[in-house]
């Protein structure tokens, strides 16, 4: 098997057109987009039944196990545009000393810190980058609160890009200057991200740059879809019943949504699961919404949670992941501070992995809903971990001990476990 098939072989593309997610308004294809001409996200639609046609499950098993081997599925149409820094399949991994605490037989997280720059947001960036490559584009900017900054930078040094990164002030350290060391000019901004969203609108037409804020552009949601069709296949097209996701912008539930609806029509599936859209008490306008049973969401003052990928008080796309959750029989739920910091310390300690704290959330947002009798205790549940642990801050670990002096060993087993701490 030649490692580098899927980045490199040439292969038949199904884009129809792109619609606008609000109105159906069709756009054309292979053309730059940014919104559509209601202001909203545009879907990338395919003409399922030739996809259908091109590839089976059995060829697509004999690919190598990256991100592009659903070329058929997704809108870049030649190999020489893609832009990749390997976008690996990520581990399926079972939390056994949840399942136990819990008392539930499958708590299972999808891993995607595995990703390039450490987080879900390589397979958005990664596939947004590549159709603005293809399309030309070579002035970028974004908003971020930390994440999707690293990754646009990654992608774009990859082809020479100019990108323009902007972010809450009290960004973690270590995604500023990752965003900086991979080749991006970027700023702290005194405000949220939706305060560092007005400055990309604002520098528009000034700069010359492709604004690629959340949902702003038609093909992150693309990379994201991966995830659905990933897991699909990983799970040998069966599905968990319940699936629990960190929600900011949304583009990962949308993109989900839309893979599992795509293979639905493509046969492939036959049922699909339940999404729950999960977010702090601290930033929860998606779960008000849900519960006032509306269809967008109001801002969300004073935003402020741990969990900063999640920390998004306004999402364009919010009737979207609102319509993922209500057709799919999910929920959206907020979990609280001390029970993310909790959640990411025990998943650690106890099941030696090391989540972010968004991703630390979907674990507390499933405790939470067993307590509450949202799920059942029996279904096979899935959370997505969303980036590594390691680029947010940790607890302190301040023992120490003197090597020249005489140790005292039974004091050492006495010592406090770091849940205790």
């Amino acid at each position: 098997m030649d490692p580098f098939e899927n980045l490199t072989a040439d292969r038949p593309t199904f884009v129809t057109h792109l619609e606008c997610g609000a109105t159906g308004e069709h756009h054309e294809a292979d053309r730059l987009h940014g919104l559509s001409n209601a202001g909203k996200p545009l879907l990338v639609r395919y003409d399922l039944d030739a996809v259908s046609a091109a590839i089976d499950k059995e060829t697509l098993a004999a690919r190598p196990p990256d991100m592009w081997r659903y070329r058929e599925f997704l809108p870049v149409r030649a190999a020489e545009h893609i832009v990749s820094l390997g976008e690996t399949m990520t581990p399926l991994i079972h939390l056994r000393s949840e399942e136990a605490r819990l008392r539930t037989p499958s708590i299972v997280v999808k891993d995607e810190s595995r990703l390039p720059t450490a987080s879900f947001k390589a397979r958005g960036l990664g596939m947004g980058v590549t159709m603005a490559h293809e399309l030309g584009v070579q002035r970028v900017a974004m908003p971020t609160n930390g994440n999707a900054g690293a990754a646009l930078a990654a992608y774009g040094s990859r082809v020479d890009m100019e990108v323009y990164v902007f972010c809450p002030a009290d960004t973690p350290e270590v995604n500023v200057r990752e965003i900086a060391m991979l080749g991006a000019r970027v700023w702290r901004v005194n405000g949220l991200i939706n305060d560092c969203g007005k400055i990309v609108a604002a520098g528009k037409d000034e700069m010359g740059w492709f604004d690629f804020s959340t949902l702003k552009e038609p093909y992150r949601i693309e990379g994201k879809k991966t995830m659905g069709l990933e897991l699909a296949e990983q799970m040998n097209w069966d599905l968990p019943d319940v699936i629990f996701y960190p929600t900011g912008g949304g583009t990962g539930i949308i993109g989900m949504w839309k893979a599992f609806n795509e293979l639905e029509a493509m046969g492939w599936i036959t049922r699909k699961p339940r999404l729950v859209a999960v977010q702090s008490e601290g930033c929860a306008p998606i779960v008000k919404a849900y519960h006032d049973g509306k269809d967008h969401a109001e801002l969300w003052k004073d935003a402020a949670t741990v969990a900063a990928g999640i920390r998004v008080p306004a999402a364009i796309g919010d009737f979207l992941i609102l319509e993922a959750v209500r057709k799919s029989g999910g929920f959206a739920i907020a979990v609280s501070e001390s029970a993310i910091e909790r959640a990411q310390a025990t998943a650690a300690a106890r099941d030696g992995v090391m989540t972010s704290p968004e991703g630390a959330a979907t674990l507390a947002g499933l405790e939470r809903a067993l307590e509450e009798g949202l799920v059942d205790r029996n279904e096979r549940m899935l959370l997505f971990n969303c980036g590594h642990g390691l680029k947010y801050p940790m607890p302190p670990s301040d023992q120490a001990l003197d090597h020249t002096a005489p140790i005292d060993f039974a004091t050492l087993a006495a010592a406090a476990h770091p849940l205790d701490l």
